[in-house]
């Protein structure tokens, strides 16, 4: 299996490429190519937006951050709520798990090592594609060219996810974020899905689950989604037998990477050692 060194320097070769047609309009991807000998470890990034906006751009340095230390990562669109409510982004994110690990080689990438990053809304996604990896609602696009793909990740990483969308719902009222409020409406269209889609309360259920390593980053100063929120949902992760790695960024909002500094520097660092340790113990077990 393809080995990591976190300290790589690679030059980066990016460009775009057509994901999915949806019914609204083409998905697409961004590659960023380490430019060396290969494979190289793949990775698919999921953008935030609260479920509503943003695209596969939204979290460019951090992807090219990693693709120069030697990781193929391949960030998508997805489906937004205006376009289709849940559960049409987390078909997305189910989609491109298989899709990546049928493209990998031709990219110079492993498929064995097909991991995922998700951002904020993009966090939770992955989180629910993380824990339902076979879950029919999720698989419904087929993947003809690789038809026994599956949606399987070795781990997760994820910056300032949304574990619990209810408890995140309820902030946003009583802080009178009417815009908020709204987005979280439009996208568990019937309401009752914010809870069957919850992965906070589907631990709480003891609903069976697919547990993979997991990284939260999240900033002490986030009013958007509360560090109280991950601290129960890693407490709940470990508890139904997940290996889970819980960081505080000090002084930090919600999207602090968006901005280069030392914080940002250290997310970057973290980051490419969690999936480091992944990748040598997914080598020491084949």
């Amino acid at each position: 299996m393809t080995a990591y060194n976190p300290a790589g320097n690679f030059p980066t070769k990016v460009w775009e490429v057509e994901f999915r047609r949806a019914p609204k309009r083409t998905l697409m991807a961004r590659i960023y190519q380490p430019q060396g000998a290969g494979p190289f470890p793949a990775l698919l990034d999921l953008h935030g937006g609260a479920w509503n906006d943003k695209d596969r751009t939204a979290n460019e340095p951090m992807d090219r951050n990693l693709a120069e230390s030697g990781i193929l990562v391949v960030a998508i669109d997805m489906t937004l709520a205006g376009e289709a409510p849940y559960p049409a982004s987390v078909q997305d994110a189910n989609y491109g798990v298989r899709w990546l690990k049928a493209k990998a080689r031709e990219w110079n990438g492993d498929p064995a090592t097909v991991g995922a990053l998700g951002s904020s809304s993009g966090g939770h996604v992955i989180e629910l594609a993380a824990m339902r990896p076979r879950d029919p609602r999720y698989n419904a696009h087929p993947l003809p060219e690789a038809p026994n793909a599956d949606a399987t990740l070795p781990y997760v990483v994820t910056r300032s996810p949304i574990p619990d969308p209810y408890a995140r719902f309820q902030h946003a009222e009583k802080m009178k974020r009417a815009e908020m409020v709204r987005k979280s409406r439009t996208f568990f269209n019937p309401w009752e899905t914010i809870f069957e889609a919850n992965p906070q309360q589907i631990l709480d259920r003891g609903e069976p689950v697919t547990l993979p390593p997991l990284l939260i980053m999240q900033g002490e100063l986030d009013d958007n989604v509360l560090p109280a929120f991950q601290e129960k949902f890693a407490a709940s992760y470990r508890k139904a037998g997940g290996e889970c790695q819980l960081e505080i960024f000090p002084g930090c909002g919600h999207i602090w990477v968006a901005d280069p500094g030392p914080q940002t520097d250290r997310a970057h660092e973290m980051v490419r050692a969690f999936i480091a340790r992944q990748l040598l113990a997914l080598r020491r077990a084949a």
